[in-house]
């Protein structure tokens, strides 16, 4: 009998391996692979559903940073609830990529019709403004009502999209909806070629064009004077709205803004938005977003920029150094980025202003957060979260409503009827030429502002021709008397002496004179004495 190899009887090892593999129960396999995906979605994904189950109490509370001395803060945020309470997020969009995902391909919207205004800029460009009253959606039903008169007090709410957003986004359609339904009337101002308008002009839009939202809100003082202005701006239309505020300073129009989401410091976005794999997609998402913008206007691009090169960017930075360098006229695009972006402006920040950003915004990032400047400027309140996503904050098990509306509504709310907001200064204008000078509400510095935080004309009483020439004498005798008056009383305040001190110094300083008055009147008694004698 021969020997058999024991090499070559005993079983592979890969038999082995799996044979015993096989003995395992397949519910195992499932709670492995459930362990794995868990641990994919959690690193690439940033899946924080367990995270705010377990940790809500201590991960979902909104930070406030603001100065200690803000009247702002003590006088309005202080009463805001949603502010000082936490957000979670949907469960099952418990994650800042998928939250910007769905909000961007579906978003749940409300269903309205807007208003369509056309209004055309100086520079011939056209500027399509979107408007919802609060009429519009009065007990939740569309109403045909008229326009705006031009004795309205309701506030007006204008918003400044982001990139390549029009009125018809999403979260632009969420904000509309519910800050008309708080009583407010929106106005959604979009960039020049966008919500199915031409470009009508060599101008277009970026990341640090403040000029069409200054002549919006010059065209919408002008002709609604008594509605207060607040403004909104969501992304890039947040820089572009604090890089305004910060240019106009006390000269703005606006009572009260809200920046959502805003990227800040632009350069540093440009860096982060390129780094890994997920920001790299992103960043091609948004180029092919801008090039679908540049296509809808090719005759102008073409003319005015390196066409072939915005065929082929394959980034923001491509298409910028393409397209918006040359038609904006900057150097470089680090130019551009340095130049637009709204963190340099916020010391000069004179406005009531909410800052609301998510610290796992994957476009916008924390690294660019001026948290330093939004504490030094009184007027500025930064609220950040931890999570919430690129202008998504869904909550609630539906995702139906959006976090930041909820808290823009409050706090805009708690400012218009306070007496924290912002008053415009007005440069004082003097008229020439005629004798008679009327008063105008230009002449004053200031704008009235009521008891309800209206704005308010100040008004002035005319009298009849024959009455006004007597009763200004009058007035100025009057006001001459009250002005001698106030004179002495303020001399005696500021030297701080009696009137009696000021009486002794009188006599003490008109006795000179009272002696050589009596010496003559002597001298005049003793002359004819002695003449009848001689």
């Amino acid at each position: 009998m021969e020997d058999i190899d024991p090499i070559l009887s005993s079983p592979s090892p890969y038999d082995l391996l799996f044979h015993a593999l096989s003995l395992i129960p397949i519910r195992h396999y499932l709670f492995a692979l459930f362990f794995i995906t868990t641990i994919f979605l959690y690193n690439f994904v940033e899946f924080h559903f367990l995270g705010d189950t377990f940790l809500r109490y201590f991960r979902c509370r909104v930070n406030l940073v603001f100065n200690p001395d803000s009247s702002l803060y003590h006088g309005v945020v202080s009463r805001c609830r949603i502010l000082h309470g936490r957000y979670v997020a949907t469960p099952w969009l418990a994650s800042p990529h998928i939250q910007t995902c769905f909000l961007n391909f579906h978003g749940l919207p409300p269903v309205f019709s807007y208003r369509r205004q056309l209004f055309r800029a100086s520079d011939g460009g056209t500027i399509a403004l979107d408007w919802l009253m609060n009429s519009d959606v009065l007990d939740g039903v569309v109403h045909n009502q008229s326009e705006i008169g031009k004795e309205d007090t309701t506030p007006i709410a204008i918003v400044i999209p982001g990139l390549t957003s029009d009125s018809s986004s999403a979260y632009l359609k969420h904000l509309a909806y519910s800050t008309a339904k708080s009583g407010w009337n929106v106005v959604i101002s979009n960039h020049r070629g966008l919500g199915g308008v031409s470009v009508t002009s060599d101008r277009f839009y970026n990341a640090g064009w403040t000029g069409d939202i200054r002549v919006v809100l010059g065209f919408l003082q002008q002709k609604y004077p008594r509605a207060p202005l607040f403004a909104i701006g969501t992304s890039i239309g947040a820089n572009v709205l604090v890089k305004y505020l910060g240019e106009e300073g006390e000269k703005t129009p606006l009572r009260g803004a809200v920046a959502i989401c805003s990227p800040w410091d632009l350069l540093i976005g440009d860096r982060f938005i390129c780094r890994t794999f997920k920001q790299k997609l992103y960043d091609k998402a948004l180029t092919v977003g801008l090039q679908g913008y540049a296509q809808l206007h090719e005759p102008q691009y073409s003319r005015l920029a390196n066409w072939e090169g915005i065929k082929k960017s394959r980034s923001i930075r491509d298409f910028d150094n393409h397209a918006t360098c040359l038609v904006g006229k900057f150097e470089t695009v680090d130019t551009y980025y340095r130049k637009s972006s709204s963190t340099q402006y916020i010391g000069n920040v004179a406005v009531p202003l909410l800052c609301i950003s998510a610290l796992d915004d994957p476009l916008c990032t924390k690294e660019a957060i001026p948290w330093d400047e939004c504490r030094a400027n009184k007027n500025i309140i930064l609220a950040t979260t931890n999570h919430g996503g690129h202008l998504a904050f869904f909550e609630g098990l539906t995702g139906s409503s959006l976090w930041w509306v909820r808290a823009t509504n409050e706090f805009l709310g708690a400012l218009s009827c306070s007496r924290y907001m912002h008053i415009q200064k007005i440069e004082e204008k003097r008229s020439s030429g005629s004798g008679k000078q009327d008063a105008l509400i230009n002449q004053g510095p200031y704008l009235n502002i009521a008891e309800d935080g209206l704005v308010a004309a100040v008004k002035y009483e005319q009298e009849d021709t024959n009455t006004t020439t007597a009763s200004s004498k009058q007035r100025g005798r009057k006001a001459e008397e009250d002005v001698t008056k106030r004179s002495f009383k303020a001399l005696c305040r500021q030297t701080k002496r009696s009137v009696w001190l000021l009486g002794y110094i009188g006599v003490v300083t008109g006795f000179p004179l009272l002696g050589l008055f009596l010496n003559y009147l002597f001298r005049k008694k003793q002359r004819p004495i002695t003449t009848s004698k001689s």
